[in-house]
């Protein structure tokens, strides 16, 4: 295949990867922007709600639509309901102290890790895709589902948009989100804020999972990686900020898929990291985070 054609579909499949991430990570910066709480079991709620979508679509037959439709929506619920007794039981008790915090949610990556691999086994479980259609181009034929994943991302972060401008949930998340204090001498319960907000991240988590895992494979080690890109995401856009997220996972999976495809997943890690350093050192705020006050 000449450059040009194998340069397209680099793209492509770092578009993929760019959709899936930026539906990760804003789920991610959403938490830390209202809740100011890190979040070290993101990755694990990506995880559940793959593990999930096996789950429903092994249970229904028929065509393999129905089933993954099922699991697009029963999914993201169940790992919603996880994360909000999750922050209930757990995050409230400590007053969302941002050391504490991160404490209790790397030991709650490993109970959702080891429940996993008690309640679903170790091996990975592959879920069928909704559909197979193919996309000719001159070059090359083109899985038809890989493009309704970037489709389905950008109605989804069109949704987050609308959520976050143009509704009262979105004006109670913004208020809570500027100042905690002020928002509750106003009557907000910015504790109901956290606990809606963490099941929505993690909803978020869930979605994107779904999404790719008939072109991956449900495991319950998945988490790791989507984890790690996330945070590297949420670093260079700016902790709290949902454009710069946006923009970073584009930046980040645009480069991690056409690296990938060149070179090798290791180099497109390594370039990661180092964007993060150089981000660190000349704009320790991110590209669009804002100096505290």
């Amino acid at each position: 295949m000449a450059f040009g054609p194998y340069l397209f579909l680099a793209i492509l499949e770092g578009l993929v990867q760019a959709s899936v991430l930026t539906v990760t990570a804003v789920g991610l910066s959403l938490v830390f922007g209202v809740m100011r709480v890190v979040n070290v079991a993101h990755g694990e709620f990506y995880m559940l709600g793959a593990v999930f979508a096996w789950f429903v679509t092994s249970f229904i037959t028929g065509h393999p639509a129905l089933g993954f439709i099922a699991a697009l929506i029963i999914s993201p619920l169940i790992v919603g309901a996880i994360a909000f007794a999750s922050e209930r039981l757990v995050l409230k008790r400590l007053n969302y102290d941002p050391e504490a915090t991160i404490v209790a949610t790397i030991g709650l990556l490993y109970i959702l890790q080891q429940s996993a691999l008690i309640f679903f086994g170790p091996n990975a479980q592959a879920v069928e895709p909704p559909f197979y259609w193919r996309i000719r181009f001159p070059w090359f034929g083109y899985d038809g589902y890989k493009l309704f994943i970037i489709a389905a991302a950008i109605v989804l972060m069109g949704v987050v948009w609308y959520l976050m401008k143009h509704t009262k949930a979105g004006l109670v998340m913004r208020a809570t989100q500027l100042d905690r204090e002020t928002a509750q001498a106003f009557g907000i319960n910015v504790d109901n804020v956290s606990a809606y907000v963490f099941a929505l991240g993690a909803m978020l988590a869930a979605v994107a999972a779904v999404l790719v895992v008939p072109i991956q494979q449900a495991h319950y080690l998945m988490g790791l990686d989507p984890l790690l890109l996330s945070f590297i995401v949420v670093i260079i856009g700016g902790l709290g900020s949902i454009q710069g997220t946006i923009i970073a996972a584009i930046i980040i999976g645009l480069s991690d898929g056409i690296l990938s495809v060149f070179f090798s997943p290791t180099l497109a890690k390594m370039v990661s990291t180092l964007l993060v350093a150089f981000v660190l050192i000349f704009r320790p705020n991110g590209l669009f985070g804002k100096a505290e006050r």
